[in-house]
Parts: structure tokens; C-alpha cells; sequence
């Protein structure tokens, strides 16, 4: 994003406003060092029962911000506001990731291991991921895929996302052309006539009912719900997204 942040320490006060970059600084080993994450910060569990909440990802509490004192602020472009973030970084030094592709992710975990002081659990943690990757055997024959994410309207991914990246990774290729996110027709849906239709677990919680809807337009195409944190966390979940792909062939 071209931005420069500023850190004079090590930061001691970390607020996290991304839940996979959350999950990541508990495995990075950081501890008390993280004193404020978002309600959807769900994992781990231990902190999400005991870490004070700022609000969520679109809308963050500027008083209990405030009130933590934070060192360090990590966001994300396209989980956070702009406006938010624009409004914190008056007072607080606020780092921010950009995140497209399976290799953005992969720099991502590099950078933040390194401005915490925690170098080698983040190559751990990297080392991990190559290796479930390697282990993964891509397939070849790529299936014609579209990958829901809310349900009345229908919306699927499109192109320029993260997680149409990590499709490609898993096997598939997306037919919905167009970028990042969009509203889709049954007629359209019909048009792009997919071999496979994922229907993510978040943010809307699909259920085997809309499973059922979607199999009357389309009779002949493999429908399933999927685990949405393996197709869009883009934290240390990836050293279990291969092996979860691996289960989906």
C-alpha cells in the first residue's frame, strides 16, 4: 500500500483487527504482547474468551482503542474502513496488509514475524506451509468452479481476490470473471454452467437446505458447503488449508 510505519521498539501493545492475522500472532508466541482484538477474532478460542474487544472489523471502538494504550495497530485493506483506519493512524502507528494471492499471504507472515521479534516461530510457520503445500498434489484438470459467500442476494467471489487465488491452488478454476465481489442471478449462474459450487461456511452460514435449492438449477453440478476459513484466512490457518484441500478431491 506504499505506507510507512514507523516503529521505534518492538511493539509491546498490539490491537489486531483482522481475525486471521489474530490467530497468526498466537502462533507467532506473542501472548500478553496482543491486548485488543475484533468480536469476530474467533480463533484461538482463549483469546477470544479473554481479550478485550474494540468492536468489529468495520466499525472499531475508538474508546477502548484508546483505553488499551496500543503500541501497534494491524489491519487489512479490505477487512478494515478506510475511514477507520485513516482516524487511527492520527495517534497510533497502524500497520496494514494488502493481501491478493497465496505469495502475498506467504509475505505477510515474513513481515509481521519480523517487526514483533519473532523471526523464527514466523519460519516455523512458514516451513509448515510449504510443506502441507508440497505435500498437496495440485490437481491438473482444473474443475470450473463458483464459490458463494452470502446467500438472498447471491453473492460469489470473482477475480483479484485472495481467495480465488487459493481455488486455483485447490484445483479449481473460477468462472465468474468479473472482480472481487459480486451479485449473481440464477440465470447467470445457469449461463456459467460451473462442474463444482462451494458454498462457503462465512460469512453467511450456508446449510444443506440451500444445498438442495441450488441442486434444482443445477442438477448436474457437484454442490457442496466448505470450511470458508481454509479459502480466506490468510494467516498460519494456511499450514492446514492443503491437507483440508486434499480432502475435497
Amino acid at each position: 500500500m506504499k505506507r510507512e510505519v514507523i516503529l521505534p521498539v518492538f511493539p509491546l501493545r498490539i490491537i489486531s483487527l483482522v481475525p486471521s492475522q489474530t490467530e497468526l500472532l498466537f502462533e507467532l508466541g506473542l501472548g500478553e504482547r496482543v491486548v485488543g482484538i475484533t468480536k469476530f477474532c474467533v480463533h484461538p478460542k482463549e483469546w477470544f474468551d479473554s481479550k478485550q474487544r474494540v468492536g468489529g472489523t468495520k466499525c472499531v471502538d475508538f474508546e477502548k482503542i484508546a483505553a488499551l494504550k496500543p503500541d501497534l495497530i494491524i489491519g487489512n485493506k479490505e477487512e478494515n474502513t478506510k475511514e477507520d483506519i485513516v482516524a487511527l493512524e492520527k495517534d497510533y502507528s497502524v500497520w496494514m496488509s494488502d493481501i491478493y494471492t497465496f505469495e502475498d499471504a506467504l509475505e505477510m507472515i515474513f513481515e509481521v514475524s519480523g517487526f514483533t521479534n519473532s523471526e523464527e516461530k514466523g519460519i516455523e510457520i512458514l516451513r509448515a506451509i510449504s510443506k502441507a503445500k508440497a505435500a498437496f498434489n495440485e490437481p491438473t484438470d482444473l474443475k470450473k468452479v463458483v464459490y458463494f459467500i452470502w446467500n438472498n442476494p447471491y453473492m460469489v467471489v470473482g477475480k483479484n481476490t485472495f481467495i480465488d487465488d487459493m481455488l486455483y491452488h485447490a484445483g479449481y478454476v473460477n468462472v465468474v470473471m468479473e472482480n472481487r465481489y459480486l451479485e449473481l442471478s440464477i440465470e447467470n449462474l445457469k449461463a456459467l454452467d460451473p462442474e463444482v459450487v462451494l458454498l462457503s461456511s462465512e460469512p453467511f452460514p450456508f446449510k444443506k437446505k440451500h444445498v438442495d435449492a441450488l441442486k434444482k438449477h443445477l442438477p448436474e453440478a457437484e454442490i457442496k458447503i466448505v470450511d470458508g476459513e481454509m479459502f480466506s484466512w490468510y494467516g498460519s490457518k494456511l499450514t492446514k488449508a492443503f491437507p483440508y484441500f486434499a480432502s475435497l478431491c
